[in-house]
């Protein structure tokens, strides 16, 4: 079995191949997807983090305070999180199917705006979830959404199969593409059924409800596993004459390296974004207060804001520094398999989760005890968007002919510094977290501590791995003396595979 074509090469290819009849018939409105892709992976990256919004601009009434911070928190992030990431399984569904249209007309980009016009609905019944979460109008509002969304997608299915000269050449010349058209809408539909059921649900015992909308998220995996179980059990069977499995629209074959790369970049710049909106919003001093309580100086009004300030720029370095290092990580990466995917959507929801961590830590400066759970709510919010990352070179490494570059396997000049550089956020948050339980009392100077002292450690990362390794291989030469053996200059930071 070849390796999965991703929707870039195969359309290249069909732009620089002949068409023949075909370019004749479909001369007149025909373009490329290009740049509806563009447009969409940036929408689907912003409503995705949007999402967040609910969450941190949602007052807290003051007999709330009464209660755990962090259990109310806790409940938000929840909910926030299976949003996000139903958003991402709309976002794959939309990759899939851009893999069978290789091409499109007014129609299909209409069909297409229509698609997103929805999606951008999902933020709003959001909010009605997270403002009224014992209300199931919110639950069925979101659940209406996604059926929506599936509907549409399956009228983009059905109609490009109408017109196959709008198809990927591989399904234009299939011979059986009924099959195709069948078995693409089965998985466009599978999630809009589970949220039809949901929505039901809301209506009479809405717990139920939140329990089918995370099946929508795990779905493609528990298929996968299923699949697996009945090969063990049963064996391996035969596969039918006219499969189609090879194809990429398949959910248990890999995502296309460049749109997971787009959209992600789409997540942090819209992070990176919100953060400063927070500073427009709220820490612009009014002019009367200026005049009245600081006589009309503006410094001396700013200056009140000096911890709102420092927490957004240390906020924005920590986005900005798990960009660089979900860069550097995926400019290893060969090709991007089905567990990374779900490793790099779960390490997004995190980051989309850092508008969260700055309001946190400037919002509750004057409650201490609510202060230090702000900062441990921070630290666990970084971890995660951090160690998610790690996980995904972790899970290269186990593949790692097939998915990193050679610089990066075991034994590759970058791979102790990729390990470095992945694992040092991870630490960091970790150290920062422990420390709150020791020194509570300086919980919030410790998280801007460890916000400034991460970036320069970023600066001297490379010479810090360099001077390691040279003294690991002085310690590995002392122990191992070996007169004529020829030392490795590129040798692991971590020990080769067997």
């Amino acid at each position: 079995m070849s390796g999965p074509q991703t929707p870039e090469p195969t359309l290249s290819v069909q732009g620089d191949s002949p068409m023949g009849t075909r370019d004749e018939d479909a001369a007149d409105g025909i373009q490329h997807s290009h740049r509806m892709l563009s447009f969409s992976d940036a929408l689907l990256s912003i409503i995705a983090t949007v999402m967040i919004l609910p969450v941190t601009h949602t007052e807290i009434s003051p007999e709330q305070f009464d209660k755990s911070i962090q259990k109310l928190l806790a409940t938000r992030i929840a909910v926030y999180l299976m949003t996000f990431l139903i958003v991402t399984v709309a976002w794959a569904a939309h990759t899939r199917l851009f893999q069978v249209v290789g091409k499109i007309d007014d129609t299909l980009a209409l069909l297409n705006l229509a698609c997103m016009m929805t999606i951008t609905f999902l933020p709003f019944t959001f909010s009605l979830m997270v403002t009224f979460p014992d209300v199931p109008l919110g639950i069925f509002l979101f659940c209406m959404c996604v059926i929506a969304i599936g509907a549409v997608q399956a009228l983009i299915v059905v109609y490009a199969f109408h017109f196959p000269y709008l198809l990927n050449p591989q399904i234009e010349r299939a011979p059986h593409r009924a099959l195709y058209r069948q078995h693409i809408l089965r998985i466009v539909l599978r999630g809009p059924a589970l949220c039809f059921v949901a929505a039901g649900f809301s209506l009479f015992f809405y717990p139920l409800s939140y329990l089918l909308m995370a099946m929508v998220i795990f779905l493609p995996y528990v298929s996968k596993a299923s699949s697996w179980c009945k090969g063990r059990l049963v064996g391996p069977q035969e596969p039918p004459v006219h499969s189609v499995e090879f194809f990429t629209f398949d959910l248990h074959e890999p995502l296309s390296k460049e749109r997971v790369e787009a959209f992600s970049d789409g997540v942090y710049a819209i992070v990176a974004t919100l953060l400063i909106l927070d500073i427009c919003e709220d820490n612009v001093p009014d002019s009367k207060d200026v005049r009245d309580k600081f006589h009309g100086s503006l410094v001396a009004a700013l200056s009140a804001y000096g911890p709102h300030f420092l927490a957004y720029f240390g906020s924005f370095a920590t986005v900005g520094l798990l960009w660089f290092a979900h860069h550097s990580l995926f400019l290893h990466i060969r090709k991007a398999t089905q567990s990374m995917g779900l490793l790099n959507t779960l390490s997004l929801a995190f980051v989309g989760g850092l508008p969260l961590a700055y309001q946190q830590t400037s919002a509750f400066a004057r409650q201490p005890r609510d202060e230090l759970e702000s900062v441990r709510v921070s630290c666990a919010i970084i971890f995660f968007a951090s160690i998610f990352q790690f996980a995904i070179w972790t899970t290269a490494l186990l593949q790692e002919r097939e998915t990193l570059q050679p610089s990066a396997r075991f034994g590759g000049r970058e791979h102790a510094f990729m390990f470095a550089k992945l694992a040092l956020y991870p630490c960091a948050s970790l150290l920062a977290f422990t420390s709150t339980c020791f020194l509570s009392r300086v919980s919030t100077a410790i998280f801007h501590l460890t916000q400034i002292a991460v970036p320069l450690t970023f600066l001297l990362l490379r010479l810090l791995v360099r001077l390691a390794s040279t003294l690991l291989r002085a310690l590995r030469g002392l122990a191992r003396p070996a007169p004529g053996a020829e030392e490795d200059v590129r040798a692991p930071l971590l020990p080769s595979t067997c």
